[in-house]
């Protein structure tokens, strides 16, 4: 993290193990289960055409989670990182949670979705829902037309990630990529540190374990991020 300074461009891509550490449940928790419910049930289009109660009461159970968790300081040091580095920052989520903008980032992709906001599949207009009526188990309706249940705006597996181009663009062109809290399990998320370090930038990983993808990193820090990146973002903005 030495060679950062404001001209710098910096990509941050962060996985369910920064959120993990405010207390939401991964799905790679327990041997592919997410709360006890199999992926295919629950996280693909086909398990929303075949059981959309099911889909739509277990991501209104993440939706109310939100209002129960709070950033951690590792969030809160990736929002000193953007103001610091201003428009040579950027910042990749896989997280549908809402931790990143609460904790102060503005400068963020959402690449699979997030839970704060539901979809409609008539119009295709995308709402922010969540008051308190909106995340009881009865299905919400669009307030633009007459569909009577929106989905929750998450790319499920089998989907394509949101605003792909526009990430590939910002990793071919960054000088450093850093990787928080991912396994390295998941595409097309997983293969863009293989596109960072083809375009000559240095790679830096903060993990509890080790990733699929460790040799790809120059740097490695094995640990909490909550601990890790408030020390290494202090020593960035300290130094010039």
């Amino acid at each position: 993290m030495d060679q950062i300074d404001k001209q710098t461009k910096v990509v941050i891509l962060t996985g369910a193990g920064i959120s993990a550490e405010s207390g939401i449940k991964t799905f790679r928790d327990n041997d592919g289960l997410w709360e006890n419910y199999r992926i295919e049930d629950v996280a693909t289009p086909q398990a929303w055409q075949r059981n959309p109660r099911l889909v739509w009461q277990f991501y209104q159970a993440r939706r109310r989670q939100l209002t129960e968790v709070q950033p951690n300081p590792a969030h809160e040091a990736l929002s000193e990182l953007e103001q610091y580095l201003g428009e040579n920052f950027l910042l990749i989520t896989q997280n549908v949670d809402d931790l990143h903008s609460r904790a102060g980032s503005n400068k963020l992709i959402h690449m699979h979705g997030e839970l704060a906001l539901l979809r409609c599949e008539n119009c295709h207009e995308i709402f922010t829902m969540m008051e308190e009526h909106q995340l009881t188990d009865d299905y919400v309706e669009c307030p633009r037309c007459d569909n009577h249940r929106l989905r929750p705006h998450i790319v499920w597996f089998h989907e394509v990630p949101l605003r792909l181009e526009e990430i590939y663009l910002a990793v071919e062109e960054c000088d450093v990529f850093i990787t928080i809290g991912t396994s390295g399990h998941v595409y097309p998320a997983a293969g863009l540190i293989d596109v960072a370090k083809s375009n000559g930038a240095r790679c830096i990983g903060v993990n509890l374990e080790p990733p699929l993808n460790i040799d790809m990193h120059d740097e490695f820090y094995q640990g909490k991020a909550g601990e890790i990146l408030p020390e290494l973002v202090k020593k960035v903005v300290s130094q010039h």
